[in-house]
């Protein structure tokens, strides 16, 4: 199994939209995936509450069935779609992919 866990902090405005309203669009987009990706087991989408200068504002904890069912999420057709809003509206983002 395999544990995909991205952290993303927002720009304040993009897209015509605040960081709040960008959150809660990438949240949707987000959440949406769940059971149209083949090989993943789930996907939890939460916004960050505690406002400190070192978190991030959307975390994503994903779990695959394998390498290459991850592999075939980053191309699905739904995560590109997803994954274009995204990068719009993103200042900065970090990730880990690791197996179990």
């Amino acid at each position: 199994m395999v544990r995909h866990i991205v952290f993303w902090t927002l720009k304040n405005e993009a897209e015509g939209a605040g960081k709040e309203a960008n959150a809660a669009k990438v949240k949707e987009l987000l959440e949406g995936l769940r059971g149209q990706i083949p090989g993943m087991l789930k996907i939890e989408v939460g916004r960050d509450f505690s406002a400190s200068p070192v978190s991030a504002d959307i975390a994503l904890y994903s779990e695959f069935e394998s390498r290459e069912a991850l592999d075939a999420y980053q191309v699905h057709p739904g995560h590109v779609a997803a994954k274009a809003f995204i990068g719009s509206v993103t200042a900065s983002r970090q990730l880990a992919d690791y197996e179990l």
